[in-house]
């Protein structure tokens, strides 16, 4: 009996350009037995996840100043920006403690999409959906954007590229998210915490020197934004909506604090509690960063500047370290202003933790392509990071990257969401009344009803500079999705119609099979379709060729009659118009006329290594495929003939695969073959802990007792009619062997890529050296082996 052969010694498969590039700009792949390893830990998940929220600090204080001063004056803007920021902070206290409740009651991922769908159905999660994509887009442009501004308010000479600028921190923001979830997170979180530091410091300042701290003096006063009449009835009337718009442009302060009820699954375990002390975490320093930089600008009467630079906290800044009186005050300032761009460019990084995820749970639910489920070379999704990247990249380039046409689109979608998770929280606690239910019931009734508030508020005041968009788009984008749902829903139902009858084979078996080789020449590509053909043993093995061209066809006829094959014929169709699949398919039609007979086309097809190559010939196999196919009972096989492959790019198998025996090689061959580079194991047995006697599966023996460690490369599942038995493929750096074991049909915890420590006496098994009935313990990542037997 011979012994088992080493997977890594069967193939040599060539990687293509694009899997080369792939390693060397994003590292090599992670194991998806890795994901857990991807998980985040708090200061890093609150890098990844608060970005967005957190940078809000820097520019909700001005955006309200902007709407307050021209309409009723500096004095009376500034003895309300710091009440409006407390209303604000009341919003955003419970929204923190409305997610507490969403994170706890769903810990496999809590955003707006699955809470509306569990609670009110799939069409309103439809729109909280494409409420939150967008507004992940619109977040990552508009970060990308104000951080190229502020660059090149700081440098002049950057102003003519602030679109380029604002595309290029797309793409390395994009770039390091698809290096992987950890990699993102180590990567951004630097910046992250340095902003929050300079803040720390910036309010540390503030407080400590706030009795001797005077208004600004501005020098160009033509420049900033021109002041209003003030207006004792402020809160009556115009005032009163002036009051609701200036609220509203707050609002843009609490955006992104659902980032984190959607990666939960992100978090370490035990995740759900590890995100909602991130939650509060993130909640409190905005909290404090917002109120603080409010009074701070009230203080020293900051007033924006109509083209939007120098920024209020800059201006705040610039009096609080007396910039213009010292060295380190300057430097202090400079510090903030290089931590403000770096966590306004970072806020778009926490689009692109919950945009593919969300992404993936539409998908998944066939409402999205399904191809934004698939986790890609690092195990994140890697298509919803690119789809990201260019529905943001299209946005820019519309807006020109300008901060003022995408700001009124902002926050809609997102309180669009708010409001629809909250109401969806406050049904579930009505109908599964679990323990606390009714104290549920009201921080979530409160957190939805103030979000209907805000964006009735945002919708209203922000209708005629841009809002109008977005309230319009969503409820567009949403009549696709139910389109793309239908189409797969239709094409499910087509797929399992009459399953469970093909499965148990119930299903007539036609008694026939009939094989038709098409053939246009004898050549190499024809002989190779021929040789399957062969091995396929039909009732009825048959060679046709269409009449197109009668010379052609007289060298062909000429030489199937020298060459002589045994029990094939080769069947000349009269084609006089041409239309080989039309010919095609009445030749099939023939074989299919009786109802018992199952017919296999084989097409002979050349493939082409370079793409002009494949310019240059026809796809008349791919014509054939589509219409051969549709019909019933035929079924199409494209035999592929490789013309012009580069050795590398050839898989190599070894020769006792291919039946050859092992030959020695010779002085001459020897010195004529390259030495081979030496190949990295395919098992990767991780941390496992190797027993000292165990011995390396290329070394097993016919009935020894041996003890082997090694991984489950393949699971082999018996129809339930079938004899119990579940035969299992296990491998090491060595080689592979088969595990039996009678009348079990599965191994509770055992699956494909786990790895097993298993004695027991080797015999056979179908011809091959195999394991029956072994002991085996099962290894974990904690260390503990599950023994079993």
């Amino acid at each position: 009996m011979p012994a088992p052969r080493a997977l890594t010694h069967l193939v040599d498969l060539p990687e293509p350009r694009t899997y080369r590039l792939k390693n060397r700009l994003l590292g090599p792949p992670l194991h998806t037995e890795q994901l857990a390893h991807e998980r985040l830990g708090n200061p890093t998940a609150l890098a990844v996840f608060a970005s967005d929220n957190l940078s809000s600090s820097a520019y909700a204080t001005e955006e309200i100043l902007r709407v307050l001063i021209p309409a009723g004056g500096a004095a009376i803007a500034f003895s309300l920006v710091v009440p409006l920021t407390i209303a604000m902070l009341i919003v955003l206290g419970f929204l923190i403690l409305s997610y507490r409740q969403t994170i706890k009651a769903y810990p496999s991922a809590g955003g707006a999409y699955i809470v509306t769908k569990d609670n009110f159905g799939r069409g309103p999660a439809q729109l909280a959906g494409v409420s939150l994509l967008t507004d992940y887009v619109l977040t990552a442009a508009v970060s990308t954007a104000a951080g190229a501004a502020a660059l090149a308010s700081a440098f002049d000479v950057f102003k003519p590229y602030v679109l380029p600028i604002a595309i290029v921190f797309l793409l390395i923001i994009a770039s390091g998210n698809l290096k992987g979830v950890k990699e993102s997170g180590k990567a951004f979180a630097i910046p992250t915490y340095f902003f929050i530091a300079n803040m720390v410091v910036l309010l540390t300042v503030g407080i400590v020197r706030w009795g001797s701290l005077q208004p600004i003096v501005h020098e160009h006063a033509d420049e900033i934004v021109k002041s209003g009449t003030e207006d004792p009835t402020m809160l009556l009337g115009i005032g009163l909506f002036v009051l609701f718009h200036a609220f509203a442009s707050g609002g843009a302060a609490v955006t992104g604090v659902e980032a984190i009820s959607n990666g939960v699954p992100a978090f370490r375990e035990p995740s759900w509690k590890n995100a909602q002390k991130t939650l509060v975490v993130m909640g409190s320093l905005l909290g404090v960063m917002f109120l603080g930089l409010s009074a701070l600008a009230s203080r020293v009467e900051a007033v924006p500047y109509a083209e939007g630079t120098p920024t209020v906290i800059s201006q705040v800044a610039r009096a609080v370290y007396a910039a213009e009186d010292g060295p380190v005050g300057h430097v202090l300032w400079l510090s903030l202003q290089a931590g403000t761009m770096l966590i306004l460019v970072l806020a778009a990084n926490t689009s692109y933790a919950d945009f593919p995820r969300l992404a993936s749970f539409q998908a998944s639910d066939n409402f999205l392509p399904r191809q934004l489920t698939k986790r890609g070379h690092r195990l994140v999704f890697s298509n919803g990071i690119v789809a990201l990247t260019a529905a943001a990249a299209v946005l820019l380039i519309f807006t020109g990257a300008k901060v003022e046409r995408l700001i009124p689109m902002y926050a809609i979608g997102v309180f669009t969401s708010f409001t629809l998770s909250q109401a969806g929280m406050a049904k579930h606690h009505i109908t599964h009344k679990e323990p606390k239910w009714v104290f549920g019931l009201v921080i979530n009734g409160i957190g939805a009803f103030l979000s209907f508030v805000v964006l009735i508020v945002f919708a209203v005041t922000k209708f005629e500079e841009g809002a109008w968009i977005i309230i319009v788009l969503v409820p567009i984008l949403v009549i696709p999705l139910f389109r793309l749902n239908k189409q797969y829903e239709v094409e499910r139902a087509a797929l399992a119609s009459g399953e469970g009858a093909k499965a148990a084979a119930k299903e007539k078996i036609l008694n026939r099979h009939v094989v038709l080789v098409l053939i246009d020449q004898l050549d190499m590509a024809a002989s190779r379709a021929i040789q399957y053909a062969r091995t396929l043993v039909p009732d009825e093995l048959v060679a046709v060729h269409f009449d197109l061209d009668p010379v052609r066809t007289a060298d062909l006829t000429a030489s199937w009659s020298s060459l002589g094959f045994a029990r094939l014929s080769l069947d000349v169709i009269e084609c006089p118009d041409r239309r080989i699949e039309r010919a095609a398919a009445e030749v099939v039609a023939r074989h299919l006329v009786g109802g018992d007979t199952e017919v296999t086309v084989l097409l002979p097809r050349r493939e082409y290594s370079r793409f002009w190559h494949r310019m240059v010939h026809d796809r008349t196999a791919d014509k054939l495929t589509e219409i051969l196919s549709s019909m019933p009972h035929c079924n199409v096989t494209i035999v592929p003939f490789h013309i012009g492959a580069k050795a590398s790019m050839i898989p190599a198998i070894a020769p006792a695969v291919l039946g050859a025996p092992d030959e020695p090689e010779g002085e001459g061959a020897k010195a004529k073959r390259k030495p081979a580079k030496p190949k990295a194991p395919v098992v990767d047995l991780g941390d496992m802990e190797i027993p000292a006697d165990r011995t390396p599966i290329a070394m097993a023996n016919h009935r020894a007792r041996l003890t082997l460690a090694g991984k489950v490369y393949a699971m082999r599942v018996q129809p339930w009619s079938g004899t119990p038995a579940l035969e299992l493929t296990l491998t090491d750096d060595t080689g592979a062997i088969t595990l039996v074991f009678f009348g079990r049909r599965e191994l509770a915890g055992v699956h494909a890529g786990s790895r097993l420590i298993v004695e027991g006496v080797v015999g056979e098994h179908r011809g091959k050296l195999a394991m029956l009935n072994p002991a085996y313990k099962i290894h974990v990542d904690s260390h503990a082996d599950i023994p079993h037997s």
